[in-house]
C-alpha cells in the first residue's frame, strides 16, 4: 500500500484534514473544542513562537483534538476514518511535515482561505478549493448517517485511494452543528 502513496496523495490528505479540522472548530461546526485555532486567533497566538511554521503548529494541535473527538464519537473496528488511517500511511504523512514546514510559503494561500469563521458548506468549499470532483459530490450526497447519527459508512470494500480519502472528508457534511458524524470505510488490505 505504501508504494502507492506519493507526495501528491499526502498533500491532498493534508488539505482535506485542514478543511475538515477548520470546519469543526467552535467558531464553525462546533464538532471539537478548538476555537479559531486555524483562524486568525491561532495565527496571533502562535506566530510569535513559530514565525515560519505557525500554521503547521496550529494544524497539529487541531488535528490532535479532532482525531481524539472523532474516536470518542465513533471508533470503527477494522475500518478507517479521515483521522485514523493505517499506520504506514500515518507514518508517511508525519514524515512530510518537515518538508512542508520548510516550504511553508507555498502553503500560505491555502491556510489563508481557511481563516475566516463561517458556516462552512463543506461540499461547496471542497469544490471551491479543488478538493473534490463533481462525481464525488454526487456520491457524497448519497451517503447516509447510521441510525444513531454517529457515523456515515462509505459502502463497499474500497482501496485507500485519493477518492476514498475525499469521500471520508466529504462525509462530514452529514454532521450537525455541535454533533460530528464520523465517515468510515472498510479498506482492502494488500
Amino acid at each position: 500500500m505504501v508504494s502507492e502513496i506519493d507526495d501528491k496523495y499526502l498533500i491532498h490528505l493534508m488539505r482535506l484534514r485542514l478543511l475538515v479540522a477548520r470546519a469543526g472548530e467552535m467558531d464553525n461546526g462546533r464538532w471539537w473544542s478548538t476555537n479559531g485555532l486555524l483562524g486568525q486567533l491561532g495565527t496571533v497566538a502562535l506566530k510569535r513562537g513559530f514565525p515560519k511554521s505557525h500554521q503547521f503548529a496550529q494544524a497539529r494541535a487541531v488535528f490532535s483534538v479532532a482525531a481524539r473527538r472523532c474516536l470518542e464519537v465513533f471508533d470503527p473496528p477494522e475500518a478507517v476514518t479521515l483521522w485514523k488511517l493505517p499506520a504506514e500511511v500515518e507514518d508517511r504523512f508525519d514524515s512530510m511535515w518537515s518538508s512542508w514546514t520548510e516550504q511553508s510559503d507555498d502553503w500560505i494561500p491555502f491556510f489563508e482561505k481557511l481563516k475566516a469563521p463561517r458556516d462552512i458548506d463543506l461540499l461547496g468549499t471542497m469544490r471551491e478549493l479543488a478538493l473534490i470532483e463533481e462525481t464525488e459530490i454526487g456520491e457524497a450526497k448519497k451517503l447516509k448517517r447510521t441510525a444513531d447519527h454517529r457515523a456515515v459508512l462509505l459502502p463497499g470494500l474500497r482501496k485507500l485511494s485519493r477518492g476514498t480519502l475525499t469521500l471520508l472528508a466529504a462525509g462530514f457534511f452529514r454532521s450537525e452543528r455541535g454533533n460530528p458524524t464520523i465517515p468510515y470505510v472498510a479498506i482492502e488490505c494488500k
